[in-house]
């Protein structure tokens, strides 16, 4: 098992970072709004996975992991925006949507025990 959310963490460091690429080239004038929003969205979903993985009680843990899950949704929202605006490519767009679907089936995974 554990070897599972090593796996899953690693997704999502190349999810994160893919994510902090794409942004780079993202209109200066969004800079304290999409680019911002989607970098700590996508952030939001590893920080909260690790805070949860780190703690013993499984409400607790279920917890952070509901607000990863929440935090992949809502990146994913933002990529979909940030394409219809032409922030990104649309092959940037899918690369990024596989990885979010992979995160979120494991993540999901990973919940399901704990209800």
């Amino acid at each position: 098992m554990n070897n599972f959310h090593e796996q899953l963490k690693v997704k999502m460091d190349e999810y994160v970072r893919f994510v902090y690429k794409l942004t780079k080239s993202f209109p200066r004038d969004e800079l304290y709004g999409v680019t911002s929003q989607l970098r700590r969205s996508a952030l939001s979903v590893i920080l909260n996975y690790i805070e949860g993985f780190a703690r013993i009680k499984k409400a607790v843990k279920r917890n952070f992991w509901e607000i990863s899950y929440g935090s992949l949704k809502e990146s994913k929202y933002l990529l979909y925006f940030s394409c219809n605006e032409n922030y990104l490519k649309k092959e940037d767009y899918y690369k990024a949507l596989k990885m979010s679907e992979e995160i979120g089936a494991m993540l999901w995974r990973s919940l399901a025990p704990l209800s």
